[in-house]
């Protein structure tokens, strides 16, 4: 077991979490791949369109923010519909051992797109876990892409179409927050969850930590960035909403576990809230990036002993 505590792991971790043993983590918080195309890791299909991931004039005038394109909610192709299902299915790859490695009572908190959200749930739900709540992640910059529908029939010379349709859009509203789902893993039949909150150390969860880090106990989050935080990450989380997460539903010394680590967002913040961690990332680049994070993190810790 001391082989994966505080360590950052480059592998994928559909194949390397074979090798945890089971009932390894109190809590597994992960900013999971969305499958929307965010980025040619976010591609989760064998759809070979030759549209996806392309470009608009509406998305090269909008710059880095909005730099490649997904596709409409209805799609474009038979293709295009089995994306879901296949998101889906990429899901289920994981979704069974992750209930293997995490302790009876044990939380599952994960960031999913609104899009495909829905088959995350499913996937975790058909592996045995239940579905506790849905968290919004309230987003503190949220840039609105969606494209005046005017503009597309003044490129095509038609003015009477573009007056017609003035003030209508291409798209979706401004998307200002963000899903988090909570599952927690079925405790021993006939017991209670005070019963395995002394058997396992988990299953309730800490309003009074949370607190700390939010106003209220509400499933809306609030917590955002630290000045300079953001960067590392084109889908980085804050450190603060990933510890208001982790006190909400673990003890100090437990151990956390992000089998998509990113830039270890999740890894900083299990450690400067006193967890264990242990992560998995695919990307070396980011692997380092995450252990670079570690470092000044435990050095700021340091400084303050």
């Amino acid at each position: 077991m001391t082989d994966y505590l505080n360590k950052i792991i480059n592998a994928d971790s559909i194949v390397a979490i074979r090798g945890v043993p089971d009932n390894f983590a109190h809590l597994i918080l992960s900013d999971i791949p969305y499958g929307i195309g965010a980025e040619d890791w976010d591609v989760l299909h064998d759809n070979t369109n030759s549209a996806y991931l392309g470009t608009s004039p509406a998305q090269l005038k909008a710059g880095a923010v909005f730099k490649k394109r997904g596709k409409p909610i209805n799609g474009w192709s038979e293709a295009d519909r089995e994306i879901p299902r296949q998101y889906y299915e990429w899901c289920a790859e994981w979704a069974g051992e992750w209930l293997r490695v995490i302790k009876p009572g044990g939380s599952v908190i994960v960031f999913a797109g609104r899009r495909y959200a829905h088959r995350c749930i499913a996937a975790l739900e058909d592996a045995g876990f239940s579905f506790k709540d849905m968290f919004a992640w309230m987003r503190q910059r949220a840039p609105h892409r969606a494209q005046r529908v005017s503009v597309i029939y003044d490129r095509r010379g038609d003015a009477e179409s573009s007056e017609q349709w003035g003030g209508w859009r291409v798209g979706n509203l401004r998307p200002t927050f963000e899903p988090v789902l909570w599952f927690t893993k079925p405790y021993k039949i006939g017991t209670t969850i005070a019963d395995n909150v002394l058997a396992n150390g988990v299953g309730a969860f800490n309003e009074e930590a949370f607190l700390k880090y939010e106003k209220s106990p509400d499933n809306v989050l609030q917590s955002g960035f630290s000045p300079g935080e953001a960067g590392c990450h084109p889908t980085q989380k804050p450190v603060r909403l990933m510890q208001a997460l982790i006190e909400l539903t673990t003890q100090e010394g437990q151990i956390v576990l992000d089998p998509f680590c990113g830039s270890g967002s999740t890894l900083v913040a299990a450690m400067l809230t006193g967890r264990k961690y242990s992560g998995f990332e695919i990307s070396k680049e980011y692997t380092l990036i995450a252990e670079n994070r570690l470092n000044v993190a435990l050095g700021r810790q340091a400084s303050f002993i």
